[in-house]
């Protein structure tokens, strides 16, 4: 981001998947329109964003301990503290960190996500998924793709229908990245919940949201090819490595770590 860049122009009157999930959060950044979606979802809605968030920083923080110094987070949404380069750079100052996202409302606040310790940095690119190859020429302006990089897809490819090719667009992205380099992916699910099915999707389906959650054997080969990390593809609140167990409440999400052989 450059001083003068142009203040974006926000649509306030279709809800937007990253402000349904900052309402989800209990945020402020949010409209009405994206309101109404949320206050329609059943409760394991604000509570899988809950757990979604809690695993974001569970892993973030595990893979800055193991070493990783750069990350590249996709789909980043309305920034709420402690964002991902404040729990990495706690552990790794010197942590660089690309944030990327298609809602113009995130470009509006996303001066909260350039706010980097001395001897880290971060940036900010408004980009879509679907388009990975802008999202990583970007990148390689910003961090060493001569060394390993975190990537994020944190509950985004269940935004992503079926014709979109999401699994080409992760292939397109993880190969990108050298090797030692990790993929952390959560996505929706209805595998514990299949009577919500109708209701959550047609809920996000009516304002004009696409939404395809997956179930386990979908979402396991967005990680064909790589090294899970243990647990491998469980729960959101079922991984964890080197701290208390989270509480294993119901939830919506699964969640996994890979590394790039």
């Amino acid at each position: 981001m450059t001083a003068g860049t142009p203040k974006p122009q926000v649509d306030t009157s279709k809800p937007h998947p990253a402000r349904v999930y900052d309402y989800l959060l209990g945020g402020k950044d949010n409209y009405p329109v994206d309101r109404e979606v949320g206050q329609q979802l059943p409760e394991i809605g604000k509570l899988s964003a809950r757990q979604n968030r809690a695993f974001m920083h569970r892993a973030s923080a595990w893979l800055a301990g193991t070493g990783i110094d750069q990350f590249l987070d996709i789909g980043t949404g309305i920034p709420t503290a402690p964002n991902l380069h404040q729990i990495v750079q706690r552990i790794r100052p010197k942590a660089r960190v690309v944030y990327a996202d298609n809602d113009p409302i995130v470009l509006r606040h996303a001066q909260a996500l350039l706010v980097s310790t001395p001897d880290g940095a971060t940036d900010y690119i408004q980009a879509d998924v679907r388009r990975p190859e802008v999202i990583l020429d970007h990148a390689r302006t910003f961090l060493d793709f001569s060394r390993p990089v975190a990537m994020s897809l944190i509950a985004l490819m269940h935004f992503i229908p079926d014709e979109n090719d999401p699994y080409g667009i992760v292939r397109t992205l993880v190969d990108a990245l050298p090797p030692g380099s990790c993929l952390v992916l959560s996505h929706g699910t209805f595998d514990f919940h299949p009577q919500l099915a109708a209701q959550v999707t047609g809920t996000y389906g009516k304002g004009g949201i696409n939404l395809r959650f997956r179930s386990r054997a979908e979402i396991e080969p967005f990680f064909d090819g790589l090294d899970l990390v243990e647990p491998g593809v469980v729960t959101a609140p079922e991984w964890y490595k080197d701290t208390p167990p989270p509480a294993n409440e119901e939830n919506a999400v699964y969640a996994g770590v890979a590394r790039i052989p």
